[in-house]
């Protein structure tokens, strides 16, 4: 008997080695194994606003050519339409308000765990080029940071003019930063710029846009000082492209293309009244073009929702590693071979302070968007930078003349409507609402109940307080409650509540 169990023993002893050795094998895979991971993030740059995307006009040739080489995604979606909330949800996979870094400016705590360095302790190396925008804390969760600062996305606090450091686009050290990769390792770049956010210059590209090539929604006035708002802003979204055919050219030259993933996206919409800021598809509809030859066919095109809160996950699970229990978004990879496949019904987005106050939240389907403000008394006043922009200052003149139509005085309205409801496949610029509509009232209700479960299951709900705006809403002006570094969440709740109510 005792032979018999000390074999017994030995054989599981063995079984138990093997597997284990086995396990390793399968968690330490060959680096070439692994996908390269590149991420490219626009700075307000509208979702249509490129070739790629049927913009007739804009000179973007290398993204149009990522999108001919790769899979486009026509209903990709951001979690809120604010800069830094935007990028701290993309990194931690979790809503705005979980963040803790939900309002503009506001640094993602310490506490908060990102995809990146879950990527780094498996053995890739880790690098950000441009803009950060995320807090000083996550700085180490690289391996390698290259932040270019704030000057050239901030406003002054007189209101002039800032100018980022070197050609203004934020781009220029994303292929120094490629050739830096360790070769025995796979890599993952976050590669920020700051184009096209404002504020604009003029001469920055060869061949520079005419007012004749402006395509304006019709939420906008046709006017010569909009219009040139519109060329200074297609200028800087054809510098991005060219630093985007830069990195393509580098990843050819190094022979890696063909197992690199590139992912390009924006972080919000357009710098334009009703767009950044807003929940309308023009704030939170996101170019969104995967290329990655090894896995994904070229000249493809994707139809079905993804949020940008799946980002996380996805990345870790093309790097062969589990998600994390923390993580709200969901794994988008099948679209990526099936473009019939189907991750999610709907996606969420919210928009909180930014240079003003606001408390608004959407869910959008294939088919509609229910939108709905808490706040109803303030107006979707455009973020400080849009304000003090040509359009803004257009519309502003022609408002007092009584020349803006109802879509263009949408920005000025109060109270808001508490609910709204769009037709986004017969109505894509959001001009009818829907919310009041008989025939409507089932959709209504369906989509109402769905944003509740999820607010409910996210844990969102109102702020104890209201934020003060930092900006004066009929002037443009900085006031007094504008301090720079902004305090965080923290420090921000303790600065209010000694406030005098």
């Amino acid at each position: 008997m005792r032979k018999s169990h000390l074999l017994l023993l030995l054989i599981s002893s063995l079984l138990w080695v093997c597997s284990c050795t086995e396990k390793k094998k399968e968690e330490a895979k060959p680096a070439q194994e692994r996908p390269n991971i590149v991420f490219i993030i626009a700075d307000d740059m509208a979702w249509d606003d490129s070739g790629a995307y049927g913009h007739p006009n804009i000179q973007t040739p290398n993204i149009d050519q990522l999108a001919k080489d790769g899979m486009r995604f026509d209903n990709a979606f951001l979690t809120t339409s604010s800069c830094s909330p935007s990028r701290t949800s993309i990194i931690t996979g979790l809503y705005p308000h979980n963040t803790d870094a939900e309002q503009l400016h506001w640094p993602l705590p310490t506490s908060k765990i990102t995809f990146v360095e879950q990527l780094k302790k498996s053995g890739y190396w880790t690098a950000q080029a441009g803009k950060w925008h995320l807090g000083d804390s996550i700085k180490t969760r690289f391996d390698l940071v290259k932040d270019v600062g704030t000057h050239g996305f901030q406003l002054s606090p007189t209101g002039e003019k800032t100018k980022q450091k070197g050609d203004g686009s934020g781009c220029e050290e994303w292929v120094p930063v490629l050739k830096q990769r360790p070769q025995d390792q796979p890599f993952f770049l976050w590669l920020a710029a700051v184009d096209p956010h404002r504020p604009y210059d003029d001469d920055i590209i060869a061949n520079p846009h005419a007012l004749k090539d402006v395509v304006l929604p019709p939420y906008f006035p046709d006017t010569k000082e909009v219009r040139e708002d519109f060329v200074h802003y297609y200028n800087e979204i054809t510098r991005l492209d060219n630093y985007v055919g830069q990195v393509v050219a580098e990843l050819d030259r190094q022979g890696v293309s063909d197992n690199t993933m590139i992912l390009f996206i924006s972080d919000n919409g357009r710098p334009f009244p009703r767009d950044k800021t807003t929940l309308y598809d023009g704030g939170i509809k996101t170019p969104w073009i995967v290329k990655w030859p090894k896995k994904v066919e070229a000249n493809s095109v994707n139809t079905k929702l993804v949020s940008a809160i799946d980002i996380a996950p996805t990345f870790l699970k093309l790097a062969g590693l589990e998600a994390l229990p923390s993580f709200e978004g969901k794994d988008f990879s099948p679209l990526l071979e099936d473009p019939k496949a189907k991750i999610r019904d709907l996606v969420y987005a919210e928009d909180h302070w930014h240079d003003y106050e606001d408390y608004t939240r959407a869910v959008r389907t294939e088919e509609f968007k229910y939108i709905r403000n808490f706040y109803t008394d303030l107006p979707n006043t455009p973020s400080a930078d849009a304000f003090v922009g040509g359009t803004f200052q257009s519309m502003r003149e022609l408002k007092k003349k009584g020349e803006l139509n109802e879509a263009q005085l949408a920005c000025f309205v109060s109270p808001r409507p508490s609910e709204e409801l769009y037709d986004v496949v017969n109505d894509p610029y959001e001009l009818k609402n829907l919310a009041e509509a008989p025939d409507h009232q089932k959709t209504l209700k369906t989509l109402r109940s769905e944003m509740n479960r999820i607010r409910k299951t996210s844990k969102d709900s109102l702020p104890d307080f209201r934020t003060p705006d930092e900006f004066d809403r009929k002037t443009g002006k900085s006031n007094a409650f504008r301090k720079r570094p902004r305090p965080s969440k923290v420090e921000m709740e303790k600065i209010i509540r000694a406030m005098p109510h």
